[in-house]
């Protein structure tokens, strides 16, 4: 299975920014982006790619492990940026360096299960909304629409394991499907 661990935000985030990427849509160039779906968004804290099945007991194991060692964590969503020319995502504000620490304990839970990782590189709390296409587009219009965005708000209340189901192929626009296999409650 192709594995992630993440932090979900509740329906009420994502309704804030949903109104706010609406704006963004309508920017010139915004049709030259593949915009992520609502049933999408969500703080990635560790990718585990194709993870085999008889390691899952244990990454399972380790994660409820890690999520026990974290209180629950306030955020909210704020800002946005970019990664490169190939990326535009929301930002976070509140518990960023236990959201941080969650991410490496997610990584580090993984390891240890047995998962391959690639290098380890910084955690850059964010939730992609666009990802360009190819070609020459600014995305500063895209972010500066972005930087006065602040939800309201919330507690990360879970550590989810999601499944990601990438598309088949030959539909134009069709997105990854995201399934949580399983949630482990933050705190004892």
């Amino acid at each position: 299975m192709r594995l992630f661990a993440a932090a979900l935000p509740p329906e009420s985030a994502v309704e804030e920014l949903a109104v706010r990427v609406r704006r963004l849509r309508q920017l010139p160039g915004a049709d030259r982006l593949r915009w992520t779906g609502r049933a999408g968004w969500h703080f990635t804290l560790a990718f585990y790619g194709e993870v085999p099945d008889a390691v899952l007991p244990e990454l399972r194991e380790r994660l409820a492990r890690a999520a026990r060692r974290y209180e629950p964590i306030p955020l909210r969503l704020k800002g946005g940026g970019r990664f490169a020319d190939r990326v535009v995502w929301a930002g976070a504000d509140g518990g960023l360096p236990a959201l941080r620490k969650l991410a490496d304990s997610a990584s580090a839970a993984a390891r240890r299960a047995g998962v391959e990782m690639s290098g380890h590189r910084a955690y850059t709390p964010h939730l992609t909304v666009a990802r360009n296409r190819g070609g020459a587009l600014d995305l500063d219009p895209f972010v500066e629409a972005l930087t006065d965005f602040e939800g309201g708000a919330w507690t990360v209340r879970k550590l989810a394991l999601v499944r990601s189901r990438l598309p088949a192929g030959g539909v134009p626009g069709e997105q990854p499907r995201y399934e949580t296999v399983a949630a482990w409650p933050l705190g004892r």
